[in-house]
C-alpha cells in the first residue's frame, strides 16, 4: 500500500472581472456555476467599503414615488440597509425560510443562476400591511435570470404593493432596461 502524499499541483492563476461600484473598484473572481457558465461573482458580504459606495449611489437614483423596499436575503440584505438609511425608507426583508412564527406566510419558488436549485421567497404575513397599497422599490445585489425578480414581483402584487422601481447594483447577462443599475456584468462561456 502506497502511503506517500502527493502534492498538490498549482492551482491555475484565478480569472477576474474588473467592476466599479460608486467609485470603489473591485476584481471580481470568476466562477464556475454551470457546465460551460460562469460569472463575475459579486458579493457585498463583509465588503462595507462597496455596500456602502452601491448604497449611496442607488439612494441618489431612486424614484421619489417608492415608499418601501423590499429584499431578498441574504447577499443584498446590506444594500437595503444602507439605502434605507440613505433614503429615509423602511425596507422589508423577503426570507428564503419559512419561520415557525410567521402568520400567513406568502411564498413563492424560484430557481437563481447562482444556487442551480429551487428556492423559497416567504413573506411573513405580518409584512403584508408594509406594502399594500405602497409603491415598492425591489432591491438586489445582482439581476440575472430574472427568477427571483418574476417571483418578488409576484408576492408584492399579491399583497397589494405596486412595484415602481428594481434597484440593484450590476444586471448580468441580458440587459435589463427594467433594472436601474450600477453597471452590468457578462456570463462567461
Amino acid at each position: 500500500m502506497d502511503t506517500s502524499q502527493t502534492t498538490p499541483s498549482p492551482q491555475q492563476p484565478l480569472k477576474t472581472y474588473h467592476v466599479h461600484v460608486g467609485g470603489v473598484a473591485r476584481d471580481l473572481p470568476v466562477v464556475e456555476v454551470s457546465p460551460g457558465t460562469s460569472v463575475a461573482l459579486f458579493n457585498m458580504l463583509g465588503d462595507t467599503e462597496v455596500t456602502e459606495a452601491a448604497g449611496k449611489a442607488l439612494a441618489r437614483l431612486l424614484p421619489p414615488e417608492v415608499t418601501v423596499l423590499v429584499t431578498p436575503e441574504v447577499k443584498a440584505l446590506s444594500l437595503a440597509h444602507v439605502l434605507s438609511r440613505e433614503a429615509g425608507l423602511p425596507y422589508i426583508v423577503i426570507r428564503k425560510t419559512v419561520k415557525p412564527y410567521m402568520i400567513s406566510p406568502v411564498a413563492r419558488e424560484v430557481v437563481s443562476i447562482t444556487t442551480g436549485k429551487p428556492q423559497l421567497l416567504v413573506l411573513d404575513g405580518l409584512d403584508v400591511g408594509r406594502i399594500r397599497g405602497h409603491k415598492v422599490a425591489i432591491v438586489d445585489d445582482v439581476v440575472s435570470s430574472g427568477g427571483t425578480l418574476h417571483s418578488l414581483t409576484e408576492i408584492i402584487q399579491e399583497v397589494g404593493g405596486e412595484v415602481a422601481a428594481v434597484m440593484a447594483v450590476f444586471t448580468e447577462g441580458q440587459e435589463r432596461p427594467e433594472v436601474t443599475a450600477l453597471g452590468h456584468l457578462p456570463l462567461f462561456h
